[in-house]
């Protein structure tokens, strides 16, 4: 898939995080510091979709244009203000309260070139499938899903606040009003912490199994998500454990597929594709492929890679 035709506007990425009152973090990212102390993170809730009031925070929409010279992609991504909306600016990470979610990160259009590659030549089959997208944000990889037929998209945060003023309007925007053309699929929006909204997640999965309103019918032992998509969540060394282990917890056996998209590495905060992939190959439980590598001079050397079991 070639180079976007339209850009986001290059000021919404970075190829560091920035983060919002440094002097209380002081040393705790240097080699010898002490564990940095965070706030509980936020209580597991799920999203609605329609909500009774209206949102008090807008969502500005902007399109992005994806072509390969045979067909182009248009998806439009919401602008929301992150002092507006948490009452922080020049942040990308607040830690224990907000985790750069109201950016558009490179990964996600890595991500979703690489989706669309995979499906053009006949890797992947989305039209049915239950798709999960961790730390989703503006949620491009997974809206690009419901647009090639995914059967539900469930769409998880860190933050209730990105999910209300950013992923919903986004999912509304590209989906809900294009279902006069196509059937619009199941959504859903749960915010929570990776170590905890597992329970969330599962109970909705398991549900959505026996009431096969939600999801297309599946063979008996398929519980779980058929493809998990998470971009630029591997950041934080400190969180990589609880991302794998909801993966594990999530995904369906023994079909069920991940597509991960990030940098290499991430200064400051100590995490990367590399670490997390460590944590897959020690486990041993599934296989990896590079799928693309990218060195545009933008930022540090980002990859998407697919994970599945052995």
């Amino acid at each position: 898939m070639a180079d976007e035709s339209n850009p986001p506007n290059p000021k919404e990425s970075y190829p560091f995080f920035t983060f919002s009152n440094q002097d209380q973090l002081g040393p705790c990212f240097g080699f010898f510091a002490p564990p940095l102390t965070l706030p509980p993170p936020p209580p597991c809730i799920e999203v609605p979709l329609f909500e009774s009031e209206e949102a008090p925070i807008k969502s500005h929409a902007d399109p992005i244009v994806l072509g390969d010279g045979h067909q182009r992609i248009t998806l439009l991504k919401g602008r929301v203000s992150t002092s507006d909306v948490f009452k922080v600016s020049n942040s990308d990470l607040v830690p224990g309260k907000y985790e750069g979610g109201l950016k558009l990160w490179e990964g996600s259009i890595d991500l979703v070139k690489t989706l669309h590659s995979e499906i053009e030549e006949g890797r992947l089959i989305v039209e049915g499938k239950r798709v999960l997208e961790l730390g989703c944000g503006h949620g491009l990889p997974g809206i690009f899903t419901g647009l090639k037929g995914a059967a539900a998209i469930h769409f998880q945060d860190f933050n209730s606040e990105v999910l209300r003023f950013l992923t919903v309007p986004n999912a509304k925007a590209n989906l809900i009003k294009r279902s006069e053309e196509r059937m619009c699929p199941i959504v859903r929006f749960f915010a929570g912490d990776w170590s905890e909204v597992h329970r969330l997640l599962l109970h909705v999965c398991s549900d959505s199994v026996q009431n096969r309103e939600d999801f297309v019918a599946k063979d008996e032992g398929t519980d779980g998500y058929d493809i998990i998509l998470m971009a630029e969540t591997v950041y934080a060394l400190s969180s990589l454990q609880n991302l794998y282990k909801l993966i594990k917890k999530c995904l369906c056996r023994p079909h069920g597929v991940v597509y991960m998209a990030g940098k290499k590495h991430y200064f400051g905060v100590g995490g990367g594709t590399r670490q997390f992939l460590n944590l897959v190959e020690a486990d041993g439980n599934m296989k990896t492929l590079l799928l693309a590598e990218v060195a545009d001079g933008s930022s540090n050397v980002r990859e998407v890679w697919k994970l599945s079991y052995e």
